[in-house]
């Protein structure tokens, strides 16, 4: 048997001001924060965060023979490297598609969507509301992932270099510019699954060619780079590293022009969720 809810049978929304949906935001904020960090599927979200962890703690106290890892100078580049190559590419990639398509997607599973179109909140709120939810927990896990694997790689070899390289050379800028470019793909890839959850029924699919699409960027002829996400983040990237020999070279997009790109896209996104969510039926019988 299938329970359906639609836009039609939910209960009107009184007219609200501003402070409301303030305040409304708020209490769909603090309940999904809750749901996004202690659930049983967070589990999945933690591992994904703590995976490049492990190895960085064991570098920490075996260092490779390779005369690089010897070499204070070039740990930029290794830093660098493995940000763009596993913790941008990968993992935030796929933390944010399970966090925020699991926003929408998680309470049809659970059948508990319909509580929330039933009470007297605009389906807009609940967009935005939700949203922040998952900018939040991505911010904090990716991140603090950023910070904290730069430090590790840092600090137990060339410990006095390191903190004289943070505190009074480039160390700063760059951990600040790094945790910059992963708060910002967190922005844009988290509205992308937020409405890949909405839209489709198996997201994997889409998701998988995101992937794809973001990997090969180095391939694309420029015009193709400037409609991939990576692109934009890779820009900002303080310390470019060579993309391999096969890669075709394209001019870096400028802060100015990457960052305020990245937001208006990320806000079109928003607004198309939520046209399409005033008007979702919840079928849970086909879930």
């Amino acid at each position: 048997m299938s329970t359906t809810v639609s836009s039609v049978e939910a209960i009107p929304v009184l007219p609200s001001s501003w402070s409301l949906w303030l305040r409304q935001i708020g209490a769909i904020l603090r309940l999904e924060l809750r749901k996004n960090f202690l659930s049983k599927r967070s589990f999945l979200i933690y591992l994904i965060t703590a995976l490049p962890l492990f190895p960085l703690l064991i570098l920490a106290v075996v260092t490779p023979p390779s005369e690089e890892w010897r070499d204070f100078q070039k740990y930029s580049i290794i830093y660098s490297i493995v940000y763009n190559g596993l913790i941008l590419r990968t993992l935030v990639f796929f933390g944010c598609a399970w966090i925020f398509m699991n926003l929408f997607r998680g309470d049809l599973v659970d059948r508990s969507l319909h509580y929330y179109f039933l009470s007297a909140v605009r389906r807009e709120v609940l967009v935005v509301g939700k949203y922040l939810s998952g900018l939040i927990t991505s911010i904090v896990l990716f991140g603090g992932l950023t910070i904290v694997a730069m430090l590790l790689l840092y600090l137990p070899r060339f410990t006095s270099q390191s903190v004289r390289f943070f505190l009074e050379g480039q160390g700063m800028v760059q951990l600040l510019t790094y945790a910059g470019i992963t708060v910002l793909a967190c922005i844009g890839y988290g509205a992308f699954f937020l409405v890949v959850g909405l839209f489709i029924r198996n997201p994997i699919i889409p998701a998988l060619l995101l992937y794809g699409w973001e990997w090969l960027n180095f391939l694309l002829p420029p015009l193709l780079k400037k409609i991939s996400v990576v692109h934009y983040l890779n820009s900002l990237v303080p310390v470019p590293v060579s993309q391999g020999p096969f890669a075709v070279i394209a001019e870096p997009t400028p802060a100015w022009i990457a960052v305020p790109s990245m937001l208006v896209v990320t806000a079109v996104v928003l607004v198309i969720s939520a046209v399409r969510i005033r008007r979702m039926e919840i079928h849970y019988g086909s879930e």
